[in-house]
């Protein structure tokens, strides 16, 4: 089977050697117990935006595949990625280290064995105190709270009816769902908008914790103007949402006078 590690990348070149050689004794370990049978053929992409620290050199030398991204955003970066990944599964991870990249050879095999269609890490569960800001683990709070209250039928499909961390950058999901999903954000609110998009299209979903670190080297997001930004999303995406709920029901009644009417 052939899979894709993508991760985008801005002035990581502190971390994302670290990153790729982690991952990768990783998925070795993991074909020679669990897939030695099919061993997965992995690919790692790295998105790098225009970074000017040498990141796309140091993750060449680490055997990965550099693209480069001129257009700034988070979102921007996984659309261009996951167009140019050939897995059949593909996987995601920051480029700083902060998430547990060695565990995404075992998240796929979850991903297999229970025939899900998407997985994604709870950071929250087994968050580390350094990992987050005082800042950000607010805005965290509120941003899953709106989630769950505006999004409450799409969450009937989830694990307890919950999703415990709706911002959470690590993903692990089969490629063939990318057809069925609108993801228009380029910015950070598209991470919350993928796990929307999954779930309302009522799609097989679980949500594991993962052990969250201290990202190396200095912070990019402003957990206000981009917090205040992803809100902005969920209150516009709940408005469409509602939006073609009557139209689906105005075209069902429609369909049904005119059924009555012949």
């Amino acid at each position: 089977m052939r899979a894709s590690l993508v991760v985008p990348t801005l002035n990581e070149a502190l971390s994302v050697g670290h990153v790729i050689r982690t991952f990768r004794a990783s998925a070795e370990a993991a074909n020679q117990r669990f897939f030695f049978r099919n061993p997965i053929d992995w690919e790692i992409l790295v998105v790098d935006g225009p970074s000017t620290d040498g990141t796309a050199e140091a993750a060449q030398r680490e055997g990965a595949r550099v693209i480069s991204e001129p257009r700034r955003g988070y979102g921007r970066a996984y659309k261009t990625g996951f167009a140019a990944a050939t897995g059949e599964v593909i996987a995601t991870a920051d480029g700083d280290a902060s998430y547990p990249v060695e565990e995404i050879p075992w998240f796929v095999l979850n991903l297999l064995e229970h025939r899900l269609d998407f997985l994604t890490g709870d950071r929250l569960s087994y968050l580390d105190p350094k990992a987050m800001t005082t800042e950000h683990r607010i805005g965290n709070w509120g941003l899953n709270f709106a989630l769950r209250a505006f999004f409450h039928s799409a969450l009937q499909g989830a694990p307890a009816r919950v999703l415990r961390d709706s911002q959470s950058g690590m993903w692990i999901f089969r490629r063939e769902i990318l057809d069925r999903l609108r993801l228009t954000q380029d910015g950070m609110a598209f991470s919350e908008e993928l796990k929307i998009e999954v779930l309302r299209h009522g799609l097989r979903f679980d949500e594991v914790p993962i052990h969250y670190s201290e990202r190396w080297g200095a912070p990019k997001l402003s957990s206000w103007r981009d917090g205040a930004g992803n809100m902005m999303f969920l209150v516009q995406k709940r408005f469409e949402v509602s939006r073609e709920r009557r139209r689906g029901y105005a075209a069902a009644a429609l369909d049904r006078a005119e059924g009555a009417a012949r």
